[in-house]
């Protein structure tokens, strides 16, 4: 399925396209959410969009483990279980957790359903196809190293501060309400956008405990989108909330830098 060559091919797309993406969305506001834009497309419901946007990740894994072999090799099979813990939560329980009727425009929904197969294919790819075709004992002795346990760890870190950010989030208004408020508490108190720095975190820790290019794209590829879009909801924050929100002396996505 996969040759070296052309794997090493697309990593280099995939990543050159991250940065093209970094630098497209400080001039061009994802329309989702918070920055809602009708522009971008006919809207889909929150509920409805968030599983068809998420969901390929995890059937696309399944099948890239079913038909690379079944490997049972207990690194890969970590590593294969940290997406899909992620990607099961993501696509099946936080969109029924979803409060209101919000809705997502359309093209937002199938550039990210674009991008989670691209993913899959990446992911699924290096552990289910190249390791054992090309690189059979490069997760040998992992055990003894140091990748897997701080992987783990930041991976554990960045699921739990992304899953307890989305709660504050879900429970800023009371039913019915419809006026915006500034989220606080858990690592609210250091970034504006704590869900999204929990969720950067969580694929650093993955990048970590892979200790592979192809985890280090997905990281690179998780701040290109996500960093842009934190700047924007920092702005949103300041004309909506003005010194209300500037008082607080938060970063966007990154603790104390950034």
């Amino acid at each position: 399925m996969f040759t070296l060559e052309n794997y090493n091919m697309f990593l280099a797309v995939m990543a050159v396209t991250a940065l093209i993406v970094f630098i497209a969305l400080y001039f061009v506001k994802a329309g989702y959410g918070y920055l809602y834009n009708p522009k971008f497309g006919f809207p889909v419901p929150n509920k409805i969009a968030w599983v068809l946007m998420e969901a390929p990740v995890f059937v696309a894994m399944w099948l890239l483990w079913w038909f690379g072999g079944r490997t049972l090799e207990i690194v890969s099979m970590i590593l294969f279980s940290i997406i899909q813990i992620h990607y099961f939560q993501r696509s099946f329980i936080f969109p029924m957790l979803l409060r209101g009727r919000s809705m997502m425009p359309v093209s937002i929904m199938l550039m990210g359903a674009t991008f989670n197969t691209l993913n899959a294919l990446m992911q699924g790819g290096w552990l289910f196809y190249i390791v054992p075709t090309y690189f059979p004992d490069y997760y040998a002795d992992w055990f003894s190293k140091p990748y897997i346990y701080i992987g783990v760890a930041v991976w554990v870190f960045g699921f739990v501060t992304n899953l307890h950010s989305d709660y504050i989030i879900r429970h800023l208004r009371k039913p019915g309400d419809t006026k915006h408020y500034i989220p606080k508490g858990g690592m609210f108190r250091y970034v504006s956008s704590a869900n999204y720095f929990g969720e950067f975190m969580e694929w650093v820790g993955y990048s970590i405990a892979s200790w592979s290019l192809p985890g280090v794209v997905f990281a690179w590829w998780t701040f290109a989108n996500l960093a842009p879009r934190a700047n924007s909801l920092y702005k949103r924050y300041e004309s909506e909330f003005g010194e209300e929100f500037s008082s607080l002396g938060r970063k966007r996505i990154i603790p104390f830098i950034y």
